[in-house]
Formats: C-alpha cells, structure tokens, sequence
C-alpha cells in the first residue's frame, strides 16, 4: 500500500509539473480535512499518501489550529478565512441566546448537526457566521461546488447553498438532513449507490466506565463517502467542463481517536494504540482514492489539493485533587476522577447557586446526590430562564457566559474559583469586563470581532500534560469535560499538542519540495483559497487570514516573530500566558495557559525575527 501511495503522488506530482505554472483560469481545489491529525503522527508507514503529499509538495511545519481547538470553529476558519472573533464559531458547544428547537429546547446546542445550524442560521438572520463563505462566493462565481463528509463543518461550509453546493454527510437521507437534488440522487441510484449514508456501525460507540470503546476505525462511512465523490461527483464536474471546489471532510482519525477502546482508564497507550492507527490510514487510504480519481478523470493537472487538519489530539484525563465534584459517587463515572459538567458543578458550588441542565429541560441538578448534568453544560443561578452564569462545555477548554446585569463583579468571583482549580491552565476575560489579573483579555486570542452570536465572558483552558513519549505533541494528555473515559481521545485545549495540526498542500500553483518555515493557519487555508479562486469577497469583519504566498509559485518569503505575552498574577501567583507568532499584524497562537500545566508551553522567551 504504501509503495502504491507513493506512486500514486509521483504520478500526480509528474502531471503537476508538466503543466503551466500560471493559467487564465483558476484551477480546481479539493480541501481534505483529516479531522484530528497531528501533524507530527504523520510518517511514510502510518500515512504514506500524506506524507508523500507533504514531502514533495509544500510542507506547512510552523502549522496553528485556531482556539478553541474544536471542529467548527475552525471550520468556520476554512470556511471563510476569519478568526473565531468574526465568525462568532467559539465551540462545537455554544450558548445561543435562545432555546433552540432541534436541540430540544437547550439554548447550549451542540452544533454539529445540520437541523441545529439551520435553527441557528434562521435566527442569526440567515447567516450566523455573518461571513460569506468561500465555497459560496465560488458557487456565485461559476464554481461547481460540493462538500463531503463528517456532520456539522460540511454543512458550515456553505449554509446559503439551497441545494446549489451538492451536500452529503451523516444526515443524508434523513431526517434533519440537507436535501440532495433529484439529479444527484439519480446518478447515485445508477451507480446501486445509496441515497441514505450509512450509519458509523460500532465505530460511534464510546463504551462506559466498564466497557471499552471501539476497536474499528470508520471505514463503511466514509468508504461510501469516498464512492460518491469519486463515482458521482467528480464526473459529473468533468462532464460539465465547469471548474471546481470541493471540500472532503474526513471524519476519521478524530471519531475513532475519541471512541477508541485501547486504553479505558489509563492515559498510556491513549490516542497511540492500534485503533487510533488504522483510523489514520483510512483517512490517508480516502485520500488515496480522490488521488487516484483525479488521475483517471485527467483532473490532476488542473487541481490544487490542500490537505488541513482542524486541530490536533490528546489522550484525555480525568484527575484533579482540588475539585469538590471529583469527590461525589456517580453511577456513570469511575471513583475519584472527574465528571462530565465537574465545571459548572464545580462553580456552583463555589457560588453557592442552583445547577440546572439545560439538555434535560432545565432539570435541577442534585449534586450531593451524585447527579451531573447530561451534556457537561450548565445553568446556574436561581433561575434557569435567566441564568446568572452559563457554561457550555466542550472538551479541552470551556466557555462561561455571564447573561445578566451583574457581569462584572461575577465575573471576578468565577474567576477565583476558576484559578483555585488544580485543572485550569489559563483565562481569559472580555476585554469589557476590565483587567483581572491572572489572566489575559479576549481580543490577544482573536475574539473580539463582528460576530453576531453572543460572547463568552470567559474562556478556560484545562490542564495538559506530558505522558512520557520523545514526541510531546504525539502523548499528550488533557483534562477534559466530557462524557468519554480517561484514555480515550479529546482535543480544544490551548496546548501545542491540540494547536498543531497537519497542514500540507501540491498542485499546479503550489512549490514544490518546499519546507515552509513560516506560521499558518486554517483561517490561511481559507484565504488562499479565495486567492487561487481568484475571489473578490466583501469582508464584515478585519479578523482575517493571509494568503500564504510564499508557498506558492514564485511567491516570496516571508518575515515573522515570536512574542510571549504574560497577565498580571494573580494573589496566588498564577499569570495566563500567551505564546505566540506574527506575520505582520496577523497573531498565530502556539500555547497558553499557567507554567507547568501547558504542553509546550514557554514561559520565558525573547522576540525572534525571523
């Protein structure tokens, strides 16, 4: 296979090189995203169609995810080339302001779904990134246009598509899903494919505190996604003679490496055991496939192939010997280790207000009765209509809404228990809410924009450390709040393991063979793509991208620096710290957090030009 792979790149590199470097008409894209690929995972023998791709195509090594660490908000950054402060796409989890029917009422929705996006979309006046995305502007301009793939960021690709983007992810042919047009459904019943995707199988079950997860990677799922775009859609854009973009959003390595069942409780071998593996060579094996589809169809001349991960992975913990709500019994979650809503319990409690779950019809949560909210988020105050602090957990690092008129000086209480915390590892404020030492404002992380949905307050980092490997990035572990087990997967937090992600890209406009030493981000992967589509598109907010330029054809080098940015400490001497890159004004965020609690965290460095 790997041999195969590889020649298979040779092929494509070949045709690449023998055709024009520049061309009147832009060329086509396919963006592959490997959701949850760490860049430095990646090897000839675990990923030999990727890592080909990177070696003799451009190689993004100084490659940032956007935080939060989640999948949509950095879709939304591929989707439009805008920080998270412009899309208003802070996390997979968010509070919506409003009780949001197809989540059953909770106004913290989990927004990987299409039926919620929809909800979310008609309330934000039809567009709740407030952004045009790239596919859309593609769409206006001639573009045939598709996105296939995992449920949530296809969709978030192009919400404005009516039909006119071709849209297939878990949701098609069901209920809540986006419809097909006539005409694609009928190519796929010519072709005995089904109109309805096939359901993940035992690779969506997570197991329990006794039972281990999955041991199979997500193969039946996206092998058919990979049949419609190679045996439908692919053709069907040949046949039309009509340019193309279309993005292929893999939902392996990340459902399998947070499933998998390799390490139930402990930490070692985590996200690094066989299931994690074969999840990442079915990611590089679809890959493989479009590859070869181009080639067949005569499209490999004319295609760039941008390959971006949203975001990296860590091995999740459950440990903290500060928290009172790691010292109740539950049913559901192994003795003295934390449960799924420890956060907002854990604010609760320090506050000493009512806990209600806003994904179970604001029932009150009983907390010295070993109850936790179903989700891990949170209503708390004595009100659950108007909750004085909301929580909307996500993983790795957690937003916290103050709705009330009382911002400020709750604001201040939150933030002492937050830092009394054994798993926090760094906070930031609304800039509006004034300095509170200990921690760093919104806007040095690109949170202060044009975005139309509401703000956080605070953004919390949870802990992270090293579990003993020679590559950090590669064994790292996180607190995380969530419904999965100590050992299996999580990423979102604000270590280098979670913010460097794979980025890779080869085709007609792009260098070859070429190392790029410059930062990157999925906000760039947008821009240039816009760029090599030769889009003009009206921006509503300044939080934007660049065009990677110096890795493209005759495009030149670039300068850039580090900065270390460190918050006033707090009583107890603990300082948020900010590691970070420019390119001009433009900010790409490494690590943050508390000394000692951050994977790849610095906490001393001078500014380097670079």
């Amino acid at each position: 296979m790997m041999k195969k792979s590889l020649f298979i790149l040779a092929s494509f590199l070949l045709n690449v090189s023998l055709c024009q470097a520049a061309s009147p008409q832009a060329h086509n894209i396919i963006l592959f995203v490997p959701d949850g690929l760490r860049a430095d995972i990646v090897s000839k023998e675990r990923a030999p169609t990727m890592a080909s791709l990177r070696d003799h195509g451009v190689n993004f090594t100084n490659s940032h995810s956007l935080f939060p660490t989640f999948t949509t908000p950095n879709a939304s950054a591929l989707a439009t080339g805008h920080l998270l402060g412009d899309t208003g796409n802070f996390g997979n989890t968010i509070y919506a302001g409003f009780a949001v029917k197809s989540a059953k009422d909770s106004v913290t929705p989990f927004i990987e779904n299409d039926a919620v996006l929809t909800d979310i979309d008609e309330h934000f006046v039809g567009n709740y990134l407030n952004e045009e995305s790239i596919l859309a502007a593609a769409r206006k301009a001639g573009y045939a246009t598709a996105a296939i793939g995992k449920l949530g960021p296809v969709a978030i690709q192009d919400l404005t598509a009516n039909n006119q983007t071709i849209i297939i992810d878990d949701s098609t042919g069901r209920e809540g899903g986006i419809a097909l047009s006539a005409a694609i459904q009928a190519k796929l019943q010519a072709l005995g494919l089904p109109v309805q995707t096939p359901a993940r199988g035992d690779n969506g079950k997570a197991g329990d505190k006794e039972k281990p997860g999955t041991q199979v990677a997500n193969v039946e799922q996206q092998q058919y996604f990979v049949d419609v775009t190679s045996k439908v859609i692919l053709p069907t854009f040949k046949e039309a003679n009509q340019p193309f973009v279309l993005v292929f959003w893999s939902r392996d390595p990340d459902g399998t490496q947070h499933n998998q069942g390799d390490s139930l409780g402990a930490v070692t071998p985590g996200i690094n055991g066989p299931t994690s593996m074969a999840a990442i060579r079915n990611a590089d094996d679809n890959l493989s496939a479009l590859v070869q589809t181009l080639q067949a169809l005569g499209l490999d001349k004319t295609t760039n192939i941008l390959v971006a991960a949203d975001h990296g992975f860590s091995t999740i913990s459950k440990e903290s010997e500060t928290s009172s709500s790691a010292n109740i019994s539950y049913s559901d979650v192994s003795s003295g280790k934390l449960p799924a809503g420890f956060l907002a319990m854990d604010l609760a409690i320090g506050l000493d207000m009512p806990l209600y779950d806003p994904d179970a019809k604001n029932a009150l949560v009983d907390i010295k009765a070993g109850q936790h909210p179903k989700r891990a988020n949170g209503l708390i105050g004595a009100n659950a209509e108007l909750p004085d602090v909301v929580v909307a957990a996500n993983g790795g690092s957690d937003l916290i809404y103050l709705p009330q008129g009382n911002a400020k000086e709750l604001a201040l209480k939150v933030v002492d228990l937050l830092l009394a915390q054994d798993y926090v590892s760094g906070v930031f404020v609304d800039d509006d809410l004034g300095n509170i030492a200990g921690t760093l404002p919104m806007s040095s992380i690109g949170f202060k924009g044009s975005a139309i949905t509401p703000q956080p307050a605070i953004v919390v980092n949870f802990r992270s450390y090293d579990t003993g490997c020679k590559v950090v990035t590669v064994c790292a572990a996180v607190v995380a709040d969530s419904n999965l087990q100590q050992g299996q997967g999580m990423h979102g937090s604000f270590s280098r393991a979670d913010t460097k992600n794979f980025m890779a890209a080869i085709g007609p406009d792009f260098k070859q063979r070429f190392k790029n030493l410059a930062p990157a981000s999925n906000a760039d992967i947008g821009m240039t793509m816009a760029h090599l589509l030769q889009l003009n598109i009206p921006n509503k907010g300044e939080l934007q991208g660049r065009v990677l330029s110096e890795s493209l054809k005759g495009g030149k080098a670039v300068k850039w620096q580090s900065q270390l940015l460190t918050s006033p400490p707090a009583s107890n001497g603990l300082s948020t710290i900010l590691n970070q890159q420019f390119v001009g004004k433009l900010p790409y965020f490494d690590a943050a957090g508390f000394a000692g609690r951050t994977v790849g965290l610095k906490t001393e460095t001078a500014a380097k030009k670079k």
